[in-house]
C-alpha cells in the first residue's frame, strides 16, 4: 500500500506496457487528480529528455520504496515498522517530540502492512520505549531510544534468557 501526497505521481511505468493500471486507489482528503493519457505521456517523453529522465527517476523511486516495504515486512516486527514510520514523520531537532499523525490509523496500519488491531498492539509495545499515541498525535519521549528500537534485531529477545 502506498500513500501519495501533493505533487507525487503514480502509474507511469504502466504506460510503457500499454496496459490498464493493475491497482485501485482512494482519496482520503479533498484533492485534484490529473490523468494523463498514455499517448500524450509517450509523445512528451519522445520530445523531452528531461521529462523522460524524471519519469524514469520516479519509477525507480517507486520501485525502491516497494523493495524497502518488502524488506521491512520480512525483517521487522510491526512495532519496529511503526517506530520507523514515526521517525520518518518526526521533524524535531530536540530529543523528545510530538508528531501529528498524517492520516487515520486504519490507513497507517495498511501502509505498514498490518491490520488495525495489530497497529494497536504495536502502539502498546512502543509504550515501553517512551511513545504514547493519542488520537492523531504521538509523543516521543526519546527519539534516540525509538531509533535504537527500530533497528534492533528481534532475535535478540529470544537469546536474552540464556
Amino acid at each position: 500500500m502506498s500513500v501519495f501526497t501533493r505533487g507525487e505521481s503514480f502509474g507511469e511505468a504502466v504506460a510503457f506496457r500499454s496496459k490498464k493500471y493493475p491497482v485501485s486507489g482512494e482519496a482520503v482528503t479533498a484533492c485534484h487528480l490529473l490523468q494523463i493519457p498514455t499517448s500524450a505521456l509517450l509523445e512528451i517523453m519522445r520530445k523531452d529528455l528531461d521529462v523522460s529522465l524524471s519519469i524514469l527517476a520516479s519509477t525507480f523511486a517507486h520501485l525502491h520504496s516497494l523493495v524497502d516495504q518488502l524488506e521491512q515486512l520480512k525483517a521487522q516486527m510491526g512495532a519496529q515498522r511503526l517506530a520507523e514510520f514515526l521517525l520518518e514523520i518526526c521533524a524535531c531537532e530536540a530529543n523528545s517530540c510530538v508528531v501529528t499523525l498524517p492520516y487515520d490509523k486504519v490507513l497507517i496500519a495498511g501502509r505498514l502492512g498490518m491490520k488495525p488491531e495489530s497497529l494497536s498492539r504495536a502502539v502498546a509495545k512502543l509504550k515501553a520505549v517512551g511513545v504514547k499515541v493519542d488520537r492523531n498525535s504521538a509523543s516521543i519521549e526519546s527519539i534516540e531510544r525509538l531509533r535504537e528500537f527500530a533497528v534492533s534485531d528481534p532475535a535478540d529477545s529470544w537469546t536474552k534468557g540464556r
